[in-house]
């Protein structure tokens, strides 16, 4: 028996995150009738994650700089921010009885820091304002006719719509629904995708089994990181983060993830290295480690002259062998540049978002597959990267909107022809 027909008069959603809901608030703003398919039981559900800690919504920092944070796809991005910035989606939170304010790192918070209360009231209006969801629907792709293909608890549902925005997320967060499950369809639908890949993750660097079970868990701050871009350019960044059962990860080693990981890709390693002691100029740490120990031990010289004990300490020992460890002139230039061979970022469903996706290439400017007319692609699934501090969130918003807004001047377009 064929799996039940539905045919919807307007736009069809695929997705519920803040893309997906972006594109049904727009298109129906246009008198667009809107359907809203999500794969879990609710919608919003990587968002709420996102915002367990607190909610950082966006991003202060002014243009263009806020743009080149999006690295390779820092022009297209820029356009979609043109049309809703970080401005915007402050005076958009605010419609919804939700005030925001900004952090000392220049991070948009809402004042009560949660993201529950904008979630339900956003959802209410959308739901007042006519928008129809459908959860626990899985898309499944299309059919030989074109229809969408849904997976519910009754069985298969297709669905025909004039227009769809699919919206789905990347691969980094599975148990939310943002599992990647949509990259065979899209691609078998002539839509070009590159591989999902980690993006804002930690490293595996190989510990011993000795350093391993001492200091995984411990924070690394403040450190310098030196890095090279993949063109050769020396880069470094001062912040914070912590040692790992395998490696490292925190909000140093995220802001590092793209070059890193394309890197390992093409070298098969990445070498990262930290000043453990951004305060100490080395001339001067060479002298201070220079001074007689006086029959003290090395741990005690460390931390007395260097201010280096703990987990900074016992990197020293890790990286260095006993013979180096008595060499104060190399003790020294190594916590200065200690060096950290990154073998692989970890597993795709660990990161905190990932790169990858349906190219950009494979859209024209409105967000619309080149291969599929009629169909729009928003969100995360879309191939660009962005550090954590509110940069992903304020890109899955304004691409959401384009698509949204695109979607409705097509069928609004077609309905005249």
């Amino acid at each position: 028996m064929p799996a039940e027909l539905t045919t919807l008069p307007g736009l069809a959603i695929v997705g519920g995150g803040p893309a997906g809901l972006m594109a049904a608030e727009v298109a129906r703003a246009a008198g667009i009738e809107v359907d809203l398919y999500e794969a879990k039981g609710s919608v919003g559900r990587k968002f709420l994650i996102a915002g367990k800690g607190g909610l950082n919504l966006t991003h202060a920092e002014p243009m263009p700089g806020f743009a080149r944070r999006y690295g390779v796809r820092a022009a297209q991005v820029a356009a979609w921010l043109a049309d809703f910035g970080p401005g915007e989606l402050r005076d958009w939170a605010r419609g919804l009885g939700v005030e925001t304010y900004v952090g000392s790192s220049d991070r948009v918070f809402p004042l009560d820091r949660k993201a529950a209360p904008l979630l339900r009231g956003w959802v209410r209006r959308l739901k007042e304002q006519g928008v129809r969801f459908h959860v626990l629907h899985r898309w499944e792709g299309w059919d030989d006719d074109g229809a969408l293909r849904f997976r519910n608890g009754d069985g298969e549902l297709r669905v025909r719509a004039p227009a769809t925005v699919l919206a789905m997320g990347g691969g980094s967060w599975p148990q939310l629904g943002s599992d990647g499950a949509w990259v065979g369809s899209v691609a078998a639908a002539g839509i070009e995708v590159s591989p999902l890949v980690p993006s804002n993750c930690g490293f595996d660097v190989g510990w011993s089994e000795y350093f391993a079970g001492r200091h995984a868990g411990a924070p690394l701050k403040p450190v310098v990181a030196h890095w090279q871009d993949l063109d050769g350019t020396p880069r470094s960044l001062q912040g914070e983060c912590v040692v790992t059962a395998t490696g490292i990860e925190g909000s140093l080693v995220y802001a590092l993830s793209v070059p890193l990981r394309e890197a390992i890709a093409r070298d098969g390693h990445a070498t990262l290295h930290l000043d453990l002691v951004p305060g100490r100029e080395l001339e001067r740490l060479r002298a201070e480690l220079g001074r007689p120990r006086k029959g003290r031990s090395l741990s005690e010289h460390l931390r007395r002259q260097a201010g280096v004990d703990g987990v900074k300490a016992a990197l020293l020992r890790e990286v260095l062998d006993p013979q180096s460890m008595a060499d104060m002139e190399r003790v020294a230039t190594t916590l200065k540049r200690l060096p950290l061979v990154l073998r692989r970022p970890r597993p795709l469903d660990e990161a905190i978002s990932s790169g990858g996706g349906v190219r950009l290439e494979a859209l024209d400017a409105d967000l619309m597959a080149l291969a599929r007319p009629g169909v729009f692609c928003a969100g995360e699934m879309l191939d660009w990267e962005a550090p954590t501090g509110g940069y992903l969130l304020t890109a899955c918003f304004a691409s959401g909107l384009r698509a949204g807004r695109a979607a409705a001047r097509w069928l609004q377009a077609a309905d005249k022809s």
